[in-house]
């Protein structure tokens, strides 16, 4: 398999690349940051991109490393004095740079993310340190044109310890005009050292808008309930993307009518829906299954905590969270049941049980909840 061909752990399925995307949506005040860093003169070597995943960290860092490799640093030392300070990060795409870096082929760049193993064809669990180790040898190349040099990790959370000792090495002593921006959706695990290293860019949930656009412009239209797209998909494009091509709107649309039903299990629909996760085809559909029902069972938690309607992803759904969880008791019982419900069903899967019956025994676990329940 030839490096063309091989599978890019930092590329999400149905979406086009980072670097192929042309523009962010949502996320102006991080854009805003980095560029008043750039034109104040004190640009941190070390940036810190934390977030959920999937809400425009990786656009952002390719985003900067085009902008910061075709603006060179201002020196101070033009004939013609110092050009007028940039107003945004936008960088033409049609720039010898951002050809480039599209192709993989800009010597400024420095992408560490998790690499092929040839021996077992397919991509490492993990960021290894022979991955970081390829910046020693980047780092002493000389800058082109005296420029700058970027480096993106993607993501900082997939390095095993050796890979982030090796790292905190080079943030330690980067050299002249480096810049480092460390992708990271649990910025809690990584090395406190690196962590005081970066500035930390903190990156916002998208709203319904922003959404709509980020998703039109990755090629896919507008759904028909963006709001409930948006409030399901927790602001982030990565996990719209993942709903829309496995239609989750309508799989969650199911799960609560499943429980708009309860404590009378709709046998025939939990049935349906166990069904649809057999076979190779299915297992995009359990994994979803699995993370939509913690999402509900969340919101159920959150509804009896607090007594407060949320926004509703799907008509109806408001009154089910309400009959369902009206207290704090009841709101217990729901975040009792999630903690264990979905991971006890994915440890069966990783010893190869039937999904199709790990399904359906999770819907009867959210019956019996729901008939122990006085409110039920």
């Amino acid at each position: 398999m030839s490096d063309d061909t091989l599978p890019e752990p930092d590329r999400l399925d149905a979406a086009p690349h980072p670097r192929e995307t042309a523009h962010l949506f949502g996320q102006s005040e991080a854009e805003a940051t980095l560029l008043a860093a750039v034109t104040s003169g004190r640009l941190p070597h070390g940036w810190l991109l934390t977030g959920v995943k999937g809400v425009g960290k990786a656009t952002f860092a390719w985003r900067a490393a085009r902008f910061l490799l075709a603006t060179p640093p201002d020196r101070g030392d033009s004939l013609f004095g110092a050009p007028p300070p940039p107003g945004s990060l936008d960088i033409a795409q049609d720039h010898p740079v951002a050809a480039r870096l599209r192709a993989l082929s800009e010597p400024g760049l420095c992408l560490i993310r998790r690499p092929w193993d040839e021996k077992a064809k397919k991509l490492k669990t993990q960021l290894t340190v022979d991955e970081v180790r390829k910046l020693k040898a980047f780092f002493h190349l000389s800058a082109s044109g005296g420029g700058r040099r970027v480096v993106i990790v993607d993501c900082a959370d997939e390095m095993n310890a050796s890979a982030a000792n090796a790292l905190l090495k080079e943030l330690e002593e980067p050299p002249r005009d480096a810049v480092l921006f460390l992708i990271s959706h649990r910025p809690s695990g990584l090395l406190p050292t690196i962590r005081s290293r970066c500035r930390t860019l903190r990156f916002q949930p998208l709203g319904a808008e922003d959404l709509q656009a980020a998703l039109a412009q990755a090629g896919h239209p507008a759904p028909e309930n963006a709001q409930g797209l948006a409030e399901l998909a927790g602001g982030s494009v990565g996990e719209a993307v993942r709903l829309l091509t496995h239609d989750g709107l309508g799989l969650y649309g199911d799960i609560l009518r499943l429980l708009h039903g309860l404590p009378r299990l709709d046998r025939p629909l939990a049935l349906r829906l166990a069904d649809a996760t057999l076979g190779k085809t299915g297992e995009a559909r359990f994994e979803l299954t699995l993370s939509l029902l913690d999402t509900a069972l969340a919101r159920l938690a959150r509804r009896g905590t607090t007594g407060a309607a949320l926004p509703e992803i799907v008509p109806g759904e408001a009154a089910t969270l309400a009959r369902l969880a009206p207290d704090a008791r009841t709101a217990r019982a729901w975040a009792d049941l999630s903690a264990t419900l979905t991971a006890r069903a994915r440890r069966g899967k990783a010893v190869n049980l039937d999904p199709a019956a790990l399904t359906f025994d999770m819907f009867l676990d959210l019956d019996r909840t729901a008939a122990a329940l006085p409110a039920a």
